[in-house]
């Protein structure tokens, strides 16, 4: 069942880039439309386990409006982290500590997870370098420009804190 709704999805996405929009003509080019059928058939196959399993989770409007409230928080951070980038690299003295520290999240997800380090990695100044699970905790090693403390809860909160809790509400 998933992998025909991922199919009818794939082929009305094709159908709308691919395909052109004549509205006194209505003609359709069949090689598209063939080409398509076969690109949707190829990500239904091939990419059945990537998308989310519970379909009613992804339709919920309020995932949505977290989303619209976190897009302008991670705005905010990630120019914060530009101008706090762009002040260390000018200085004289350039005052970077770099250094790898552990951070501890309570996202259990995958695609929760995969977020929070992509918006890590996106914040300039960080970079996060591995995803571990272990003992039941989630632990993500990131590369930090200036290490302000090497206790995980403290780095934790100074990191990943201003994102998780927005994350959390919008993929779990």
């Amino acid at each position: 069942m998933r992998r025909a709704v991922i199919f009818v999805l794939s082929l009305i996405t094709w159908l709308l880039l691919a395909l052109p929009i004549d509205i006194v003509a209505w003609e359709i080019h069949w090689a598209n439309l063939i080409a398509g059928i076969f690109a949707s058939l190829i990500v239904a196959l091939l990419f059945d386990e990537v998308f989310i399993k519970e379909h009613a989770r992804a339709v919920n409007p309020l995932r949505y409006l977290w989303f619209l409230i976190y897009v302008p928080v991670f705005a905010y951070y990630c120019i914060l982290a530009n101008i706090d980038v762009v002040y260390r690299a000018i200085h004289p003295d350039m005052p970077i500590k770099p250094g790898i520290v552990k951070i501890k999240t309570d996202l259990t997800t995958n695609s929760a997870l995969t977020a929070l380090a992509n918006s890590i990695t996106l914040t300039p100044g960080t970079l996060t370098v591995d995803v571990d699970f272990e003992n039941e905790e989630n632990i993500l090693y990131v590369h930090w420009i200036n290490v302000k403390t090497t206790d995980v809860d403290e780095a934790s909160e100074i990191i990943a804190g201003r994102f998780e809790g927005l994350i959390r509400r919008i993929f779990e």
